[in-house]
């Protein structure tokens, strides 16, 4: 039963291919074309079930019945119980284990099998029509395919090469879409790997920024302005726990590994644009936010949103403060079109040569994954101007 259960579907279909075969084979050696062997008429039942029985149980064994298959037609050809006229029926057997055997063994053991089966028919054949077919009573009456053992060589030959051609064939097939799905799989990490990168880089990026920009301040002013100097140790001490919980947050979502646990997680969007603004400003660029939302946005489409905005001003921060600046999101339920835009620094520094590195890369990546546009570029009248837009459908897909 243990066996039985083990087999499954396969292995009850299997069974019912064994019983049609050997049906055919025993029909064949019952009533051939060519004279009958000198074998009595009950033994044809017997002699197909043997030779019929490795198909059964092929998936169990498959290299043992090839070679068990090949042996029983190989045997009852040179003994001359199989039907003159038509020993490549008795062969079938040997042609279906073999397109198993090729279609799950490797190609070298199969192309052995294949070479080592037909060297075996074709001698029992051989054999067969020297020794066996002379001793047969001539038959009763004449067919219309006269036993002919170039025939059936041929006969026995190109099954045997379909069957292992066929096998060969679903063999490739399986092996291709096993890399193709191995493939997917490490492009997939790839991209998670790439994800958890940005999402790192946008989030430590724009807190070590404004920590930067606050250690500076509190190091010029130590001595003359002690109250500054409290204020921008508090800003550090704020941004760096935020910074802590974002990194916390990152982590998780990459070791929950899609558990249903961790989906209450929470994650940024278009309500925590003000708090970027506040940071900004107390590290001296005067922000102007500007948040016109007539939809709700996919939780997607407000994460990229976010970090676009929050990449932006960590540029703004570390290139131009203090400075004034203007963000600007637009959400129509089609699409999130963000403009960031700042007047340049006012320390007469020299003008940038774009907002080059990961930054960059991040927030173009972020647009392009929706399918959208971006652009980031000097202004002719001064200052740096960075635009995105991104299109959805309501379930925060590209549009």
């Amino acid at each position: 039963m243990k066996w039985a259960q083990r087999l499954g579907g396969r292995g009850v279909a299997d069974a019912a291919v064994a019983v049609v075969v050997a049906l055919i084979v025993g029909y064949a050696i019952v009533d051939p074309p060519g004279p009958s062997s000198w074998w009595p008429t009950w033994s044809a039942w017997p002699v197909a079930a043997v030779m019929s029985f490795p198909v059964a149980v092929r998936r169990r064994w498959p290299r043992a019945m090839l070679g068990l298959a090949c042996a029983a037609g190989v045997l009852a050809t040179v003994a001359g119980a199989v039907a003159a006229g038509a020993i490549w029926v008795s062969f079938t057997p040997t042609v279906l284990v073999l397109y198993l055997v090729a279609a799950t063994a490797p190609a070298g053991w199969s192309v052995a099998g294949l070479a080592a089966c037909a060297f075996g028919a074709v001698a029992a054949i051989l054999v067969f029509y020297a020794r066996v077919f002379p001793g047969l009573a001539p038959a009763a009456w004449r067919s219309e395919l006269p036993p002919y053992w170039p025939v059936e060589i041929g006969m026995i030959c190109v099954l045997l090469a379909a069957g292992w051609a066929v096998g060969a064939v679903v063999r490739w097939k399986r092996d291709t879409t096993a890399r193709l799905v191995r493939h997917l799989a490490e492009a997939a990490v790839a991209d998670e790997r790439r994800r958890i990168a940005r999402e790192l880089h946008d989030v430590i990026g724009h807190s070590m920024s404004l920590i930067a920009v606050k250690a500076t301040v509190a190091n010029h002013v130590a001595d003359a302005r002690p109250q500054e100097v409290r204020a921008a140790l508090a800003v550090i001490e704020q941004t760096s726990r935020s910074t802590l919980t974002e990194i916390h947050r990152v982590l998780d979502l990459l070791r929950s590994d899609g558990d249903p646990q961790q989906a209450h997680l929470s994650v940024p969007g278009t309500a925590d644009l003000p708090e970027l603004a506040a940071h900004a400003r107390s590290a001296g660029v005067e922000v102007d936010l500007t948040v016109r939302e007539e939809s709700a946005l996919p939780p997607a489409v407000a994460v990229s949103v976010y970090r676009i905005v929050q990449q932006a001003l960590t540029n703004v921060i570390t290139h131009a403060a203090p400075t004034r600046c203007s963000v600007t999101v637009d959400i129509d339920g089609r699409e999130a079109v963000i403009e960031v835009v700042d007047d340049g620094s006012r320390h007469g520094r020299p003008p940038r040569a774009g907002h080059g590195g990961h930054g960059l890369i991040g927030m173009r990546e972020r647009a392009k994954m929706y399918g959208g546009t971006f652009s980031a570029g000097r202004r002719p009248e001064g200052g740096f101007r960075v635009s995105a837009r991104l299109p959805y459908d309501p379930s925060g897909t590209q549009a």
